[in-house]
Order: C-alpha cells, then sequence, then structure tokens
C-alpha cells in the first residue's frame, strides 16, 4: 500500500514539474539531433529509470526465488 501512494506521489511530482517546463529543448544523442517539448523529455527519462528499475528488481527477485526452491543436496 505504502508502495502504491509513494509511486503515486512521485508521478504527480514529475507531472507537475513537466508541466511547468514545457519549452522545446534541442536534444542530441550520438548522430540525433531534433527538438522536442522538455516535459517529453523529463517524462520519457521518468520512464525510462522506472523500466530499468522493474527489470533490475524483477531479475533479483527471480534470482532469490530460483535460489530458495533449489532442493538441498
Amino acid at each position: 500500500m505504502i508502495t502504491i501512494v509513494l509511486a503515486l506521489v512521485i508521478v504527480t511530482l514529475v507531472t507537475i514539474f513537466s508541466v511547468q517546463n514545457a519549452k522545446p529543448v534541442a536534444i542530441s544523442f550520438l548522430f540525433w539531433r531534433f527538438e522536442a517539448s522538455l516535459a517529453i523529455v523529463i517524462f520519457l527519462s521518468v520512464l525510462t529509470g522506472v523500466i530499468i528499475a522493474s527489470i533490475i528488481a524483477t531479475s533479483a527477485y527471480i534470482k532469490r526465488i530460483r535460489k530458495q526452491s533449489k532442493p538441498l543436496e
């Protein structure tokens, strides 16, 4: 329950921050260069972080479950 509340607070803060910083910015990555709204850049950055953290957490959870379910030899 606390996790859901914390997630909602973070999403709300990121949303408010993104809306207040909606100016267009130039994005450069390797050979690409384009302009996008700062709000979109912030949102995509946070989303990428959430996805990466979820993958790492899920991987650790699966490893822990497999380790616990191994029969003793």
